[in-house]
């Protein structure tokens, strides 16, 4: 049986895989599903100094201090860039690397170097209108949660995210391409466009493979049991 460690996006937090996680564990399979710093119930930590170092930080202290080893690390949206630090640090724990409707980083880069110009602004406007170093959550609506109960859910979940995760840039030394196994899954219902862009390099890609799953962004939310069949078939 695998390790699965699932991690999050912005305004999210570990609980959001919460049926994801349910289903492989029924398979049999260890999964941890931890919440970044100053996210879901580690929202009281949330601090103008936590970075995306900090959340990088965050799994490479999973990988060790669980013991993970043969993992498969799946990141989700502006999670892709964490799993991607992470794994550039521990490659050698790692057997696979999904990205879900994912950033893909590259080296010297931020997440805000990757949005359009009008988005960046938006971004950065709506930070200063805040508290001027969050980034106030968006509605479930946004990323594809629609069924009234779900969406209030998940709208009671999502909280304000650290700017700085967005604007310091990632530092990748490339050992994270080195694993063997590497997927993107392409959500076809999102309202970010852009990771068109992210589905269109790995299609180019042989070392990658890619999936598209019909729903919104949150497809962990949305379709629980396809993206969990999907990440089994990564074994």
């Amino acid at each position: 049986m695998a390790t699965f460690v699932l991690v999050h996006g912005a305004y999210h937090g570990g609980w959001c895989w919460r049926e994801v996680a349910d289903r492989l564990s029924r398979q049999g399979h260890r999964v941890l599903t931890p919440t970044l710093t100053g996210l879901g119930e580690r929202a009281h930590l949330a601090t103008p100094g936590v970075d995306l170092e900090t959340h990088i930080q965050d799994i490479v202290g999973v990988l060790d201090w669980e013991d993970v080893e043969d993992a498969v690390l799946v990141g989700h949206s502006y999670g892709g860039f964490v799993v991607g630090g992470a794994t550039d640090r521990r490659s050698s724990k790692i057997r696979a690397l999904v990205l879900v409707d994912a950033l893909v980083p590259e080296h010297g880069k931020s997440v805000l170097d990757f949005q359009d110009p009008e988005r960046r602004l938006k971004l950065l406007a709506a930070a200063e209108g805040f508290d001027g170093w969050r980034l106030p959550a968006l509605s479930a609506a946004f990323y594809g949660v629609t069924e009234p109960e779900t969406a209030a859910w998940t709208d009671a979940k999502c909280v304000p995210h650290p700017l700085a995760t967005f604007q310091q840039p990632i530092e990748l030394t490339g050992a994270w391409l080195d694993v063997a196994t590497k997927t993107y899954i392409r959500c076809t219902q999102t309202p970010l466009p852009y990771m068109d862009a992210f589905a269109e390099q790995a299609d180019d890609d042989p070392a990658w493979s890619l999936y598209y799953i019909e729903t919104g962004h949150d497809c962990m939310i949305t379709e629980p049991d396809r993206l969990a069949a999907m990440l089994m078939a990564q074994l």
